[in-house]
Formats: structure tokens, C-alpha cells, sequence
């Protein structure tokens, strides 16, 4: 049995040494230059994996995507219907979204960008703030990673709503599911914050409509948005023009299309956007590594697969 790393945009040797760390025992193969022979390999790790390599692999049992999406992997239009998908779903990769979460919802909240902008021209300005409670933030996507940033949220007193597809149950958190109760999310929401999937039903979510429907009764008088689920969910024209028509506070933005952002993009230098580099919740190569050969040992004792994506659904 051989394992077989596809990332070529990655550091693999980073990712090869850590593999190599965690599990000793498993046979590391690299593509393109370190496959060996193909009929050995069993397992496989991508990311945006060029079309027809998965296929390649004739004795293929998994194939695992080493983000919490996999859309990276479900881009590939040659990809084999019948091997599983699993992505990775790990305390560390929840617990960095989470942080980004709160640090940005509270950066607006506390008004982090006035204050760095008095600092750099010497105001001293201790101008009126609002409590937590004051502010209603509203998390579309409840999976692993948004139900915990809405716990921490509410934890700090931030009235915290989330929106799927299908309702969650959540101590203090208000739930909202399906497209009948979008608009009543939207509604009661100061700050929008997407953790959604990337699918063909989440593209584009972040539009002007949507921005026009969010609340204008919060303490700024117009909404905030943070993305850190996809680029493809955010349209970035209707973004900028909301917040030059004063219908959009501010944003934060993590991911993009295309990626890298082009320099000439004018998000980067939009005084009311927030930009860092899709980093909200970097894959740690020894944690990811180890959730991988788990995953591999599940499958090798007969167990079921951590995490299994339902292709008709996207994730």
C-alpha cells in the first residue's frame, strides 16, 4: 500500500517530511516525480489536483482533501464516481477559523481601524463604544466550524443567529434555516459572516441584494461583512459599490477569486476593507498529516471514514 500526495501549488517537501513524522510506517509517494508504481498507490491526498491524475490511479481507495472544503478537488471534471471523499475536519483547523472569527467581528465591534488611523496621526479621540450586546451577528454556514465560532461569539455577548440548510440547535443562538427564512436572518443581522461551502447554490451569495437586505439598526448604521469560506460566495463589485454607497460599513475579506488577488484588484486599497491572504485557517502540515493516517487506519480496520463528502451536495 502506498500513499500519494497531488499538490501542485503546495510545499510538498513540507508536506512529505510531516507525513513521514506522523506515520513512519505508511509508503509517501509524491506526484509528479515520486509515484513509483501507480498500481501501489491507495490513498490519496489533493489539492487542486490537475485533471485526469486522480483517474490515473487504478487501485485508488480514497481520496482526501487536506482543507475543511473540496471544492479544490470536486473542480476536477474527470474525477472517478466511485471513490470516496473525505475532507479534513480537525480540532486545530475549527479552533484557527474560530480565532479569525472573533478577532474580526471584534476588530469592528471595538473600532480597531479608527483607533490605528488616530494613532498614526497622533489624535487622541476616546470617542463613545457599544456593548457586545448591542451588536447582532449572523453566521450563514453551521457546520463544525460555524457553530463553534457562534459559541464564542455568544460567550462574549454578541447576539449570535445562524443560518443553513437545515436547522441547528445551538444553546443561545438563534437558528434560521432554508431559503424561507434567509431574508428574516438577514434582517436581524449587523454583521454577516459566511462559513458556507462552496457550491453552485452558495455562489455569489454576498451580492448587492443580499447586502440591502441586512440590518441598518445596529450602532454603525450599516452592515459588515467577513468572508472566510470562499471567493466564489462574494461578488467583489457589489461589495465595493455597497460600501461606497454608505450600504456597507465595512468588510473583511479572506478569500478571492481569482487567488492570488491580482494587485490592480481595488479591494486593496479600499479604506473600508479589511484583506488578508486566505489565511483565516492555515492547514498545520503534522496535524493535518496525523487526521489523514487515521483516516487511512479507519479505512485499512474496516471503520467508517471521518468525515465523508456527499458529492451531490458538495461537502
Amino acid at each position: 500500500m502506498a500513499f500519494l500526495f497531488i499538490l501542485p501549488t503546495w510545499p510538498v517537501d513540507v508536506w512529505t517530511a510531516a507525513m513521514k513524522k506522523v506515520a513512519p510506517d505508511i509508503d509517501v509517494r509524491v506526484w509528479p516525480d515520486r509515484m513509483g508504481e501507480v498500481n501501489d498507490i491507495e490513498y490519496c491526498a489533493a489539492w487542486l489536483p490537475p485533471p485526469g491524475v486522480v483517474k490515473s490511479l487504478p487501485n485508488l481507495k480514497v481520496i482526501m482533501s487536506l482543507g475543511a472544503g473540496v471544492d479544490a478537488i470536486l473542480k476536477d471534471p474527470t474525477l472517478p464516481d466511485d471513490v470516496p471523499i473525505v475532507r479534513v475536519n480537525d480540532p486545530d483547523l475549527t479552533g484557527r477559523m474560530t480565532e479569525y472569527i472573533v478577532l474580526h467581528v471584534l476588530m469592528h465591534h471595538r473600532q480597531q481601524r479608527r483607533l490605528d488611523e488616530n494613532q498614526r496621526k497622533k489624535i487622541w479621540d476616546s470617542f463613545p463604544t457599544h456593548a457586545a450586546k448591542d451588536l447582532s451577528v449572523g453566521i450563514m454556514g453551521m457546520g463544525v466550524m460555524g457553530a463553534d465560532s457562534a459559541i464564542k461569539l455568544r460567550d462574549i455577548g454578541f447576539r449570535v443567529a445562524g443560518w443553513s440548510r437545515t436547522r441547528k440547535e445551538i444553546p443561545g443562538v438563534e437558528s434560521f434555516a432554508g431559503d424561507t427564512e434567509f431574508d428574516a436572518f438577514l434582517a436581524r443581522t449587523d454583521v454577516l459572516v459566511s462559513l458556507l461551502p462552496a457550491t453552485s447554490d452558495t455562489d455569489g451569495i454576498i451580492n448587492r441584494a443580499t447586502i440591502r437586505k441586512l440590518s441598518r439598526k445596529g450602532p454603525f448604521g450599516a452592515p459588515i461583512v467577513i468572508n472566510a469560506g470562499r471567493g466564489r460566495q462574494q461578488v467583489a463589485e457589489d461589495i465595493l459599490a455597497a460600501l461606497d454607497a454608505g450600504e456597507l460599513h465595512a468588510a473583511t475579506l479572506d478569500v478571492f477569486v481569482p487567488e492570488p488577488l491580482p494587485p490592480d484588484s481595488p479591494l486593496w486599497s479600499h479604506p473600508k476593507v479589511t484583506l488578508t491572504p486566505h489565511c483565516a485557517a492555515d492547514s498545520d502540515p503534522e496535524t493535518i498529516c496525523a487526521y489523514v493516517a487515521n483516516n487511512i487506519r479507519r479505512h485499512q480496520r474496516g471503520e467508517t471514514l471521518d468525515n465523508l463528502v456527499d458529492r451531490l451536495r458538495g461537502y
